[in-house]
């Protein structure tokens, strides 16, 4: 039996689990960064979507299969659940539809598969950048896992499968909304605000979703920005981040955007521990200028990862860290599809489940651990002249 298979039955057999949530992860090919006890997203999607029996609902930032790859199993799992009478919809981002176009030809071949593209520069300014499905509302997964096969195969990525009623539903009454919201811009409509104030989470919770934009989120749903910016504020001892990347800046214009600065800053100023851990795409500029200013804070270290080329040679857009969660004193998880730039918590559609399960955040404080160790991790050098990344 070869390595990779008996990484898959080690996974199948004791896939890390804790009530309503199993983690699911993606290794980078040709790394060392094996998790054996994590089922991977090219396992667990089918399953998911295998067992439905009235619905499956998607959004996706894009949709980009290449034949013979990990995510053709996706795909056929959606046909067969078309083919058995399964209503199947999917949402995915009018900006990327370049990149989806033999995405969308397949979902277009699928008979009974609803597709709708969503401009959300019409809705909130940003884009649909939520990566999730739910399952006959009984079951979802959400996490930073596009339907790409590179994320499947060439990028560190981390999410959840879960039967969390709150977060299942959540999730179910976005895309609702999205879904009608989709129709009514291609037609040319306004899509109203659905609230006037933030959702704030509810007391006590175990688990709860958080999402963005605040003002297009659906009753009983927290908002991310300001939920991240608490946890941030309610850490004692340790905060343990890892993202693509980090940027006090929005895309697109470069508006500064502070609210998720300051709370790492202040952070630190109380005396927790802050590791920060970014991606190699994150050393273009200006964005390096804002990681060397914030690695100069006391009690804040930042790592950049640069994952090897495949043996295949250059593949764009791939060998990267794309996973996005934050670990509160080793106790509290927030992990999602947002990165903590500005644009993506307060313009774009973008979701997160904010766990207070001790089991599955020190799990995923491993995971980081295992990163931040490797070779493929190294300090911010201030005084380093960045090359521009190649994407």
């Amino acid at each position: 039996m070869t390595p990779f298979l008996l990484r898959v039955l080690a996974a199948a057999l004791f896939a890390f689990e804790v009530p309503g949530f199993e983690l699911v992860y993606t290794e980078p090919v040709e790394t060392t960064l094996q998790n054996a006890d994590l089922r991977a997203p090219h396992v667990v999607w089918p399953e998911m979507i295998d067992a439905a029996k009235r619905s499956v609902d998607v959004s996706q930032f894009y949709v980009t299969p290449k034949a013979g790859g990990r995510l053709d199993a996706t795909l056929a799992a959606l046909e067969r659940a078309a083919k058995r009478g399964v209503k199947v919809r999917v949402i995915a981002e009018k900006k990327m539809a370049k990149a989806s176009e033999e995405g969308f030809a397949a979902l277009g071949k699928i008979e009974g598969l609803e597709l709708r593209i969503m401009d959300f520069s019409k809705i909130g300014g940003g884009i649909t950048h939520a990566k999730y499905f739910v399952v006959d509302s009984t079951a979802a997964y959400l996490g930073s896992q596009n339907f790409d096969w590179r994320s499947l195969t060439h990028i560190h990525e981390l999410g959840l499968r879960t039967t969390e009623p709150s977060i299942v539903a959540g999730l179910a009454a976005i895309f609702a909304h999205d879904w009608d919201a989709a129709a009514k811009v291609e037609k040319g409509e306004t899509v109203e605000p659905l609230r006037k104030e933030r959702g704030l989470p509810p007391e006590g919770a175990r688990a709860y979703l958080v999402a963005s934009p605040w003002k297009w989120d659906p009753e009983g749903v927290a908002d991310s920005e300001a939920e991240l910016a608490r946890l941030l504020g309610s850490a004692k001892e340790s905060a343990v981040v890892q993202l693509l990347d980090y940027n006090p800046l929005s895309f697109g214009t470069r508006r500064f955007y502070a609210p998720i600065d300051n709370a790492i800053r202040l952070a630190a100023t109380r005396g927790v521990k802050v590791r920060l851990m970014v991606s190699h795409w994150n050393t273009e500029e200006p964005a390096i200028d804002h990681l060397k200013s914030l690695s100069l804070i006391p009690n804040v270290e930042i790592r950049i990862v640069t994952l090897p080329p495949s043996k295949d040679g250059y593949i764009p857009y791939s060998r990267v860290i794309h996973s996005k969660y934050l670990v509160v004193d080793g106790k509290t998880l927030w992990l999602g599809t947002s990165n903590w730039a500005g644009g993506y918590l307060d313009d774009s559609r973008n979701v997160e489940a904010v766990v207070y399960d001790e089991a599955l955040a020190k799990r995923v404080s491993a995971i980081h651990d295992q990163l931040w160790t490797s070779s493929y991790a190294a300090p911010v050098d201030v005084a380093k002249a960045y090359p521009k990344p190649k994407k």
